[in-house]
């Protein structure tokens, strides 16, 4: 396989600015130096045909856009920019995003606006309810940007939104995305006692890329957070993402599926990299159907997870209510304390990271929880 394709200035083909540098290329197609074993798909302009969706636009989806400005509310459908907006807001499900729509976070790969965010409005779970109830909801997903600059991060807001949404619509599932509240176990606590069906918190990417591509995150930290919610209730359904297309290996995809389990992860979700703007991450490869197939036999045959959601399209919330109706939870794994917990200044943030790499990098994970004092 040869390379015919290269990238200049800073990871990824971009500058630490934000601004694409473009792709030097030879003559004729396009293609990338995939490593072995991964199918090589020409990076054009056009995207392949199992990336073509149906433009939003039916009766019900108007309907629902409408209600949304309505009520003063936000989606992560619209806000990421979802390509299953169409398909979803025609069945009637949609995501709630909640404490804004500005995040305090800058993700390398995420179209969500980031900055200083508005005032917390604590009216907002009222108006989810209203809504869900408007909508007829049989299960109602709620996700929300990065509030890092509040205590709880915004944990008591989540929890009275899955109160709402129970006392106005009893027979409705809720099931929440949480960002990692910087490692706050208090703070977690409250979310989790709130019963939600389904807890989510995403890892998104492998941890090579997590400093790069998700500057305020780390990786044990979220990995240990989703062990976490299971010490506190083991009954609990749990799950979580990786985004691919965005530089990693197969190893290295495989390695974080395994620490997933190793948190008791029971759902996992795997789909397509699809760059917001030129501001963002450059797309690495488009991963085939073939290979998402794949990642799916190898998750719920080898790892065992209870399911497996993967596919080009797929994003968190993708068939959640299937997933809340049909799957039961496991106990809880290996890793149950919360790791990289952002409690103290940075430099203390990046030895406690630094030393969790090293001790996880050399051992088996038992001998990992060990030295770590969690076993």
């Amino acid at each position: 396989m040869s390379a015919t394709t290269s990238r200049q200035d800073g990871p990824y083909g971009y500058t630490p600015e934000g601004k694409d540098n473009g792709v030097v290329k030879s003559k004729g197609k396009p293609t990338l130096h995939l490593r072995e074993g991964q199918e090589v798909v020409p990076l054009r302009a056009r995207k392949p045909e199992w990336l073509k969706v149906r433009a939003p636009g039916g009766l019900n989806y108007l309907r629902l856009q409408k209600l949304m400005r309505e009520q003063g509310l936000h989606t992560v459908c619209e806000e990421a920019h979802c390509p299953n907006i169409g398909e979803c807001w025609e069945s009637g499900t949609a995501t709630f995003m909640i404490l804004g729509d500005v995040c305090t976070r800058a993700c390398k790969y995420c179209a969500v606006a980031h900055g200083l965010p508005s005032e917390l409005d604590t009216d907002e779970p009222r108006r989810v309810a209203d809504s869900a109830v408007m909508m007829g909801l049989e299960h109602a997903v709620i996700t929300s940007v990065n509030r890092d600059e509040l205590k709880d991060g915004g944990a008591s807001i989540y929890a009275e939104t899955i109160r709402q949404i129970r006392a106005r619509l009893p027979g409705c599932s809720v099931e929440v995305l949480i960002p990692d509240l910087k490692g706050n176990e208090d703070a977690l606590r409250v979310v989790v006692e709130a019963r939600p069906e389904i807890l989510a918190h995403n890892v998104d990417t492998v941890e090579r890329l997590m400093r790069a591509v998700r500057p305020g995150a780390r990786y044990w930290r979220s990995i240990s957070l989703l062990g976490a919610v299971k010490r506190m209730n083991p009954g609990q359904l749990t799950k979580s993402a990786i985004i691919l297309g965005m530089g990693e290996t197969e190893e290295e995809i495989f390695q974080t599926m395994r620490d997933l389990r190793e948190a008791a992860v029971d759902i996992l979700t795997l789909g397509q990299y699809l760059r917001p703007s030129a501001h963002h991450i450059p797309l690495d490869r488009w991963v085939t159907p073939d290979e998402f197939r794949r990642w799916k036999e190898i998750g719920e045959r080898d790892l065992g997870f209870r399911h497996v959601e993967s596919g080009p399209l797929v994003r968190s919330s993708y068939h959640a209510k299937e997933q809340a109706r049909e799957i039961e939870a496991g106990g809880p794994g290996r890793i149950t304390e919360i790791l990289e917990a952002d409690l103290g200044d940075g430099a203390s943030i990046d030895r406690a990271e630094a030393e969790t790499r090293q001790v996880y990098a050399a051992a088996p994970v038992e001998r990992k929880l060990v030295q770590l004092g969690r076993l």
